[in-house]
């Protein structure tokens, strides 16, 4: 038969085109993929997204001050407590009122220290709803490594940092001088290396979210390990507030092996 089909006008008719085979089930999966989608997506404005926002920090920095309250309540202890790796030094107050400032900085850090649980859930609960389920599986693993790795360094930096400090600055020169100090300067020391050696500690839980968003490979971070040394080094000085040499070496250590643990939960993000 002819592929044309004739009209009785002797008009003629070309046979239809064959049709075009679309898969929507494959297109429907590769648009609704389980690790892209926004489980907990709400359509909000920006101003609504400020507010929020807004209403979560206010709520934050309360919880801060309730701690900070709390503490101040029972800040004699806490800088006794604070006080016990200076063994056998004789604290000063060198100026009218130095005692009260010392107590207000004391009970603020620890009012801080306290209310990191309630601050990061309220981070979380405004970041949740627009991460994909993927995300949203790294961020738990994240958050409860990022407040154990806190609270570890915290204790570094009370059992090992600070004693070695310590040792070596009331050590050196004791013959010459006798060691009388300001006691807003040694909890200044105190509270300063305490924190700043917490916040090294949050050095893994960084590669690891880095790995898993794609900026950076396992592999990358572990080529890089020479500059890793130099770069820990630097920072042990600069994080320590006292100069010896003891206390920049046990934190520029702690920071490389950090670094070391983070390669290796990169490598397991990446893997996932």
């Amino acid at each position: 038969m002819s592929e044309r089909n004739s009209l009785p006008d002797g008009n003629t008719v070309l046979p239809a085109p064959a049709p075009i085979r679309v898969n929507l089930q494959q297109e429907e999966d590769a648009s609704t993929h389980p690790d892209d989608q926004f489980p907990g997506e709400v359509e909000m404005t920006l101003v609504d997204h400020l507010e929020e926002l807004r209403r979560r920090i206010l709520r934050s920095l309360l919880a801060v001050v309730v701690g900070a309250a709390g503490c101040l309540l029972l800040v004699k202890p806490l800088v006794r407590l604070l006080e016990v790796p200076a063994q056998g030094i004789h604290f000063l107050q060198l100026a009218p009122g130095e005692f009260l400032f010392v107590s207000l900085k004391v009970a603020g850090y620890s009012g801080l220290t306290l209310a990191l649980p309630y601050v990061f859930y309220e981070a979380l609960s405004f970041v949740l709803p627009g991460l994909t389920r993927r995300e949203q599986r790294l961020v738990a693993p994240a958050v409860a490594g990022s407040a154990v790795l806190f609270l570890a360094g915290l204790a570094f930096a009370w059992w090992a940092l600070v004693p070695a400090a310590l040792n070596f600055l009331v050590n050196y020169g004791a013959d010459v001088v006798e060691p009388l100090w300001s006691i807003e300067r040694y909890l200044d020391f105190v509270l300063l290396l305490m924190v700043a050696t917490a916040l090294a500690f949050q050095l893994p839980v960084l590669q690891m979210l880095l790995a898993a968003l794609g900026i950076v490979q396992a592999q990358t971070m572990l080529s890089a390990w020479r500059f890793v040394v130099v770069a820990s080094a630097l920072a042990g000085a600069v994080l320590t507030p006292s100069t010896d040499p003891i206390t920049m070496l046990l934190l520029s250590g702690a920071i490389t092996a950090l670094y070391l643990v983070g390669v290796g939960l990169a490598r397991v993000v990446q893997r996932a």
